[in-house]
């Protein structure tokens, strides 16, 4: 049995059990790494387990069309690998100090490290997309690293920053998040052999699911248990990062706001508490949850055009998996 995962998403995924399994060992074979402490680092990351929901989805997505080489698992390997590298280097800019109820490698080792540590995953997570002899898989790898690294900019540079809009928010999270879903799927479907209008209905299936996904994390940093999530309440907020709750929250009372208050002075924790109460008692959640039932919709209705089978039905339950995390 993998780590990490619920008895739901272990029925989710019992379609693809034994090719996930291999993705893991493969996984795991980096850190047979001959330099000591790379071996250390690597160990130390590929510990924390996750939910694997990248690395499935392009498995599941590569099954609808018949039998295949194992170019897919290789993808798998490569998406889990590029994500990994990015939750790395987003610990190290957010000054984050504990990822899945870990330190982060930045707050363990210091930034130099897991600098060094995120390049190098980096490096491996194209090795494996290399290694799948597809050109067209490895040039949406390197559009989505591209993608990723302009949302993490976004991000940065808006870090603390009041005026941000949910139209700003909605193209940052498409490119930090989404970005690589729709990869993860895509990528699944060229290498299985899918045709041409199934590949950009698992595109866009993926990029559906990895808003509805975002938008979850963003509920769950405001409303989700601290000890489960491995990070306090209200992190986000904390580094400075507005995410759809708290921009909704601007919207709906311009003034006398704590969000900005907390924003504009930091030192007040009193701001920092009445913004999440606000956040709890107002409308914000219930409008947030809305955005993420569209979007499983939506990526619902991108299945109905591929063939019915236990992939098909795996993808259906993976979205009604990601609309029910905040419940």
């Amino acid at each position: 049995m993998l780590p990490g995962l619920d008895e739901r998403t272990i029925t989710i995924y019992a379609p693809i059990q034994s090719r996930l399994q291999t993705v893991e060992t493969r996984l795991r074979s980096l850190d047979e790494e001959t330099v000591p402490n790379l071996k250390m680092l690597l160990d130390y990351v590929l510990s924390t387990g996750g939910k694997r929901i990248r690395p499935a989805m392009t498995l599941l997505a590569s099954d609808f069309y018949g039998p295949q080489d194992e170019s897919p698992i290789t993808m798998a390997v490569g998406i889990e690998l590029l994500h990994l590298a990015t939750l790395i280097h987003d610990d190290t800019v957010d000054d984050s100090v504990m990822r899945r109820g870990k330190p982060t490698v930045s707050h363990q080792w210091g930034n130099h490290v897991a600098i060094l540590l995120g390049d190098y995953v980096f490096s491996a997570s194209a090795t494996w997309v290399c290694d799948t002899g597809n050109l067209r898989v490895v040039c949406r790898f390197a559009e989505t690293l591209r993608e990723l690294s302009t949302g993490q900019i976004s991000e940065y540079f808006n870090n603390y920053n009041p005026e941000q809009t949910r139209q700003g928010y909605q193209d940052r999270i498409s490119r930090k998040t989404a970005s690589l879903f729709r990869t993860a799927a895509e990528c699944g479907a060229i290498l299985g052999g899918a045709p041409e209008p199934q590949i950009a209905a698992l595109s866009n299936y993926g990029f559906s699911m990895g808003i509805a996904f975002q938008i979850v994390d963003d509920l769950l940093d405001f409303q989700g248990d601290p000890v489960e999530m491995g990070k306090p309440v209200g992190s986000d907020l904390m580094n400075g990062i507005l995410t759809l709750p708290t921009i909704m929250l601007l919207e709906r009372y311009p003034t006398d706001n704590p969000v900005a208050a907390y924003l504009k002075d930091r030192t007040n924790e009193r701001h920092l508490d009445r913004a999440l109460e606000m956040v709890h008692n107002s409308g914000v959640v219930a409008d947030c949850y809305a955005e993420v039932r569209e979007y499983c919709a939506r990526g619902l209705r991108e299945l109905e055009s591929l063939p019915p089978c236990e992939a098909r039905d795996s993808l259906q339950a993976l979205a009604e998996y990601v609309r029910e995390r905040y419940r």
